[in-house]
Formats: structure tokens, C-alpha cells, sequence
């Protein structure tokens, strides 16, 4: 049996605890156990390992971690504090949908806040949360690096500014459809 550099036989990797084994039986898991592997069950691979169990299974939940953290022979306490600490990682089920509203200084001054409190009275999400309907989840970002398209969102992952509050919650209500609360200013 080929020993890890952990000391712990390969197979048991993939056999320990439960939240390992319930993990590592889906299909999703598949493409996670070959980033581990390329990268040999290392310790060190524990970002790219949780980069390609996001994108497996679209958030990082805590079997998930669980499973991470057994295949790499990581203290769980250490997954959980780098899933936490870096921004791109989400410990959270995300909507169909993304909604970043930026509270730079530039957006600020020139209306970040209004957008947001307009996206919060249309619909049923606060930020750093997702629709309970899982249409959006909605953040902020204190700069998103383009301050000229001031004020500006990120939907759906492209950039849009600068923008009103009418044409956000445009946008907004197609993922919705027409909004139950006030939707201007």
C-alpha cells in the first residue's frame, strides 16, 4: 500500500468518517479527487482542492470541508478558517443569479447605497444573503477597481456602470420576475 507523506495509507483517504464517504460517493466529487491527486494529497493543495470542490458543487458546505479536510490530512479547524478568510470561497449556497453592488468611495459618493437599499425593499435579500426562492444572491464589495463607471454592480459577473437605481432593479426583476415592493426612489 502506497504511504501518504502524512504517513496514513492512499486508500484510507478516501474511506474515512462519513462526511468523507457521502462526499466522495457523488459525482461532484470526481473532478475535486483529481486536483487531489495531481497535486498528491499534499497539504498545500488545500486552496486549489477548495477552488475545485466550489466549483464542483457551487459552495462550499461543511461536508464538503469535511472531506477536504480528511483527504489532506488538514485540521478541519484550518479548512474552515481558510474558507472563511478568503473572499472568493462561499460557505453558503448561492443563488441563480449574483448581484454585487459596490460601496467604494466613488460609488459611494455617487450612489452605491441607494442601488443597494432599492435592490433590499424590491426583494425578499439582504446583503450577503440569498433569496430564500434562490433567484440571487446579493453582496458588497468595498471597490470593485473600476471607480470611473461609478456607481456600478456586478450582475451575473459582468460589470455594469455606471448605472441608476431604475436600471439595476431592471435588470433585477427579469431574474424575479416583476418585484412586490417599491422599486424607485
Amino acid at each position: 500500500m502506497t504511504q501518504t507523506v502524512a504517513g496514513r495509507p492512499e486508500s484510507s483517504r478516501e474511506t474515512e468518517g462519513p462526511a468523507a464517504r457521502r462526499v466522495q460517493e457523488d459525482p461532484r466529487w470526481k473532478p475535486v479527487a483529481a486536483t487531489l491527486r495531481r497535486q498528491g494529497h499534499r497539504p498545500d493543495a488545500l486552496i486549489e482542492g477548495m477552488h475545485a470542490a466550489q466549483q464542483a458543487f457551487g459552495w462550499l458546505d461543511p461536508a464538503v470541508l469535511r472531506a477536504l479536510a480528511e483527504a489532506l490530512d488538514v485540521p478541519l479547524a484550518k479548512v474552515f478558517g481558510v474558507a472563511t478568510f478568503y473572499h472568493l470561497f462561499t460557505t453558503r449556497p448561492l443563488g441563480t443569479h449574483g448581484c454585487i453592488v459596490c460601496l467604494g468611495t466613488a460609488c459611494h459618493l455617487k450612489g452605491g447605497p441607494e442601488i443597494l437599499a432599492a435592490l433590499t425593499r424590491a426583494h425578499p435579500v439582504e446583503p450577503g444573503q440569498t433569496s430564500p426562492g434562490a433567484e440571487m444572491t446579493l453582496t458588497v464589495a468595498r471597490c470593485i477597481g473600476a471607480c470611473t463607471l461609478a456607481p456600478l454592480v456586478v450582475l451575473d459577473g459582468e460589470i455594469a456602470g455606471p448605472v441608476t437605481v431604475e436600471e439595476v432593479l431592471e435588470r433585477v426583476e427579469r431574474w424575479f420576475g416583476p418585484a412586490s415592493g417599491e422599486t424607485t426612489r
